[in-house]
This record gives C-alpha cells, sequence and structure tokens, in this order.
C-alpha cells in the first residue's frame, strides 16, 4: 500500500511538472494519454468487478475528453473542429453506455478513436507548433 500512494505521488508530481512547463500541444498529448489511461483502467475494473473503480475511471475518462471538446478552438478549422467535437461527443456517449453495459468492446472502440487522433496529433512536426502558436503560452489550440 505504502509503494503504491508512493508512485501515485510520484506520477501526480511529475505531470504536474510536465504540465507546468508545456506548451498547449504537450497539454493535448497528455490528456489523450490519460484519458486512454483511465479507459485502460476502467477495463480492468470491468474484468474484475470492481464496479466502484470502473465508475471512477470511466468518469474520469469522459471529463478528459470532455475539456478535449472544451479546447478546440474554431477559428482554426470549422469544419475539421466540428467532425472532432462530434466525435468527443460520440466517445463520451460510448463511455456512458460501456459502464451501464459493462462492455470492455465499447472502450476498446473508444481508445481505438482517440490512438487515431492522438497519433495524428503526435506526428505535427516542430516547426507546424511554432507557427500555429506563434509564441502563445495560452492552453487553447488550434486543432485537437
Amino acid at each position: 500500500m505504502y509503494k503504491s500512494k508512493g508512485i501515485q505521488a510520484y506520477r501526480k508530481d511529475s505531470i504536474k511538472s510536465d504540465l507546468a512547463s508545456a506548451d498547449p500541444h504537450r497539454v493535448i498529448q497528455l490528456l489523450m494519454q490519460g484519458a486512454l489511461e483511465k479507459l485502460a483502467l476502467g477495463k480492468g475494473c470491468i474484468e474484475r468487478s470492481d464496479w466502484e473503480g470502473k465508475a471512477a475511471a470511466l468518469t474520469r475518462a469522459s471529463e478528459i475528453i470532455n475539456a478535449l471538446r472544451d479546447a478546440l478552438d474554431r477559428d482554426a478549422n470549422p469544419e475539421l473542429v466540428d467532425n472532432l467535437e462530434s466525435l468527443y461527443e460520440y466517445m463520451m456517449v460510448r463511455i456512458t453506455e460501456a459502464s451501464v453495459t459493462k462492455d470492455t468492446a465499447i472502450i476498446d472502440q473508444v481508445m481505438g478513436l482517440i490512438l487515431q487522433i492522438k497519433g495524428a496529433w503526435d506526428q505535427i512536426s516542430t516547426l507546424d507548433k511554432q507557427v500555429a502558436y506563434g509564441g502563445q503560452t495560452e492552453a487553447r489550440v488550434g486543432v485537437v
């Protein structure tokens, strides 16, 4: 138990440190990673019949996806933003469905969607990030 709390405290400090120095692109990467981790945790909880853990993990995954949706910048690319917004809303509906039905296949589907978006996000070049943010330090991003 002590080990687990120590690891959790270390991870929280590490994430806080990473966020403190992160550019908007990195913040989105961290959010996507966090959503994937919470979904995987929720899936594991379903497999172990840990209903309290499932509820907590899937609720947190939905909150993170909602934060990704809220970070979308309509001015950057309205059509793409509309598509991503719809996709994020779909993911949240599917997570709720997975939570109610305890269907891990739905969680796998949502994880697959996030991985596709994250894969594209991770391919953005340093030059493109610099052009997009133009030295901005605020948390809003062009396209999530």
